[in-house]
């Protein structure tokens, strides 16, 4: 009979490419990954892995019953979400992950709340980017993650997740107290076209989805500072070196020297929540959805 954790292990190496990935994605070490695989290769009497210069690969042995351990994880992780969702507690771990603004503008409150409601329930959070957060559920490596759309951009979704809406994040530009347009009610974002923009690092969906608006808009942007964080995108707009776009969320407090204008044509953007949709049914997952969003509510309402 195959071993379900060997066969857990053989998965994580088909979905990260390497025994390092695999390692990681598992939180174990790299030769327990090679013990493991060794062992799998025993049972099934056929070579599953091959050299691959100082990386391994996948025989084609190893991609067919790669194939059927996926489907067998997935049957079990629908077995295990049935039998919680008949057992209706919320108890177990749940990995959670989210964007920076959303870790640290929704994650307080709602953990706050799962664990006074929930005690059996261990939580596990951490940081991730949209993309990377979305790439962690489809892998396994979390439960459900906290990812956004901006309004006239949608984050990339792979099927076989569920989703569910947390917050509609309205989005105001920040600039230096001293800017010409700082006293104004409204603005728009061609009101910007000769501005220094402080942005995200090149690369991520936020910073894209900037350099998508302002050239729709016949604008190419000058990014002078990039910054992962919004509250260093903000400590530079401070500092007189450019203008931001400050979503609500997570933004607070905010540094002194700065004035934040909304934008005339309404710019927001989708905070929603996903995951499996094989784990459709298990209560901690639905726990957690109703968490966030009191905790979205909270902030809407305020």
């Amino acid at each position: 009979m195959l071993n379900l954790e060997r066969l857990r292990t053989l998965d994580a190496l088909a979905r990260h490419g390497s025994v390092s990935g695999a390692a990681e994605g598992l939180h174990i070490t790299t030769s327990a990954v090679s013990q493991q695989m060794s062992k799998l290769e025993r049972e099934v009497g056929q070579q599953l892995l091959a050299k691959n210069g100082r990386g391994v690969r996948l025989t084609d042995a190893g991609r067919l019953l790669a194939e059927h351990a996926a489907r067998i994880l997935s049957q079990v992780e629908l077995a295990q979400s049935d039998l919680e969702a008949q057992r209706g507690q919320v108890v177990g771990e749940l990995r959670l992950v989210a964007f920076p603004t959303a870790l640290r503008g929704l994650f307080p409150a709602a953990l706050t709340a799962l664990r006074a409601d929930h005690p059996a329930l261990r939580l596990r959070s951490r940081e991730l980017e949209p993309e990377e957060g979305v790439a962690a559920v489809v892998r396994g490596d979390a439960d459900l993650a906290l990812v956004l759309d901006w309004y006239n951009k949608p984050l990339p979704m792979p099927e076989g997740l569920a989703k569910a809406a947390i917050l509609d994040d309205r989005v105001e530009i920040a600039m230096p107290e001293g800017h010409p347009l700082a006293e104004r009610r409204e603005v728009d974002l061609e009101d910007f076209a000769d501005d220094e923009w402080v942005s995200w690092p090149e690369g991520e969906f936020c910073h894209e989805w900037l350099v998508y608006t302002l050239r729709t808009k016949g604008i190419e942007p000058c990014i002078a500072h990039r910054a992962e964080e919004h509250h260093t995108q903000l400590a530079l707009v401070a500092a007189g070196l450019g203008v931001c776009v400050a979503p609500r969320l997570g933004r607070d407090p905010m540094p002194p020297g700065v004035r934040v204008v909304p934008v005339r044509h309404r710019v927001h953007r989708y905070v929603y929540a996903v995951w499996r949709a094989d784990a459709d049914r298990r209560p901690s997952i639905r726990a957690a959805v109703e968490a966030l969003q009191a905790a979205a509510e909270k902030i809407a309402g305020g």
